[in-house]
């Protein structure tokens, strides 16, 4: 079992946060996916010998699922839709270094891509196992059950007792909804990144009957395509940045931007690692004309 990752300072906007390190944990294998997927890394390593997944070209699920079957000495195939043209000629990012760790890729076309993946389940061999999209699991809740237990615990060694809410940012809203499930006497805060709020519920409702009342979906208040580039979120991206901690470009910027307009209270915001995907997203910023 890991040490339990630090907790750090920030001052953004006139306002301190506590960050929650887990970025820290590992450079493929770090943040929400260690927590995701913890109880895969304690399981051992002849209960499985395969495991498969889908998503996006350069998710970080995608990389830490490479990294953990590395590690774990287990075959990993992984499904996208068609690859970009760049990408065809030059592998970059989250997913050359998944190519890297042995994952093997194969590509669907786009007609066929989702009718695939609703059969991915069928005729499963006992040694062969699916994670889906973005590591939402069931599998995760242990993971993020340890979090609250460590988080708890770190509260009252370093008298935090000022903290009255966290906050993660959500694709699937895995990690928010065990998080909140683990610590009902607080609040936990996250943001539809992927969708729009209707759709992130409906994402976590899959592995839940109700959600929790302490857990509150900020809104933006602008409708924004996912990993799509923005100005604000350069600009917040480089402010956090000198602030002392790196996030992702991808789902940070606008859940701190709906911190920043929608609360008021002491926030401990749980890092949920991913910026090894940030160089692919800079070049998409460098590409639009945002860099400096």
């Amino acid at each position: 079992m890991m040490q339990p990752t630090p907790i750090s300072k920030i001052s953004l906007d006139g306002r301190d946060f506590l960050i929650k390190r887990d970025d820290l944990y590992d450079r493929f294998l770090a943040g929400n996916k260690y927590r995701k997927l913890y109880k895969l890394l304690q399981t051992p390593k002849e209960r499985y010998n395969k495991i498969i997944s889908y998503g996006g070209t350069q998710s970080n699920a995608m990389l830490a699922l490479a990294a953990l079957c590395k590690q774990k000495g287990w075959e990993f195939t992984y499904y996208t839709k068609p690859l970009s043209k760049q990408l065809l000629k030059l592998p970059y990012g989250n997913f050359a270094k998944a190519l890297e760790l042995g994952m093997c890729h194969i590509a669907l076309e786009e007609e066929l891509y989702r009718g695939f993946i609703a059969s991915l389940r069928l005729e499963l061999d006992a040694q062969t196992l699916v994670v889906d999209q973005g590591g939402a699991n069931p599998i995760a809740q242990e993971g993020l059950e340890l979090l609250a237990k460590e988080v708890m615990e770190q509260k009252e060694l370093l008298d935090l007792h000022n903290i009255t809410a966290f906050a993660t940012p959500s694709g699937t809203g895995t990690t928010a909804l065990f998080l909140a499930r683990a610590l009902p006497r607080y609040t936990i805060y996250t943001t539809p990144s992927v969708a729009d709020a209707a759709y992130l519920r409906l994402q976590m409702l899959a592995l839940c009957d109700t959600l929790p009342p302490n857990l509150h979906i900020l809104k933006p208040k602008k409708k924004y395509h996912f990993a799509k580039p923005y100005r604000e979120f350069y600009e917040l991206y480089h402010k956090l940045l000198q602030s002392g901690v790196e996030f992702d470009l991808l789902y940070a910027p606008l859940l701190w931007q709906e911190l920043l307009d929608q609360t008021t209270e002491n926030i401990l915001y749980i890092h949920s690692g991913g910026i090894t995907g940030n160089d692919s997203m800079l070049q998409r910023y460098a590409r639009k004309g945002f860099a400096t």
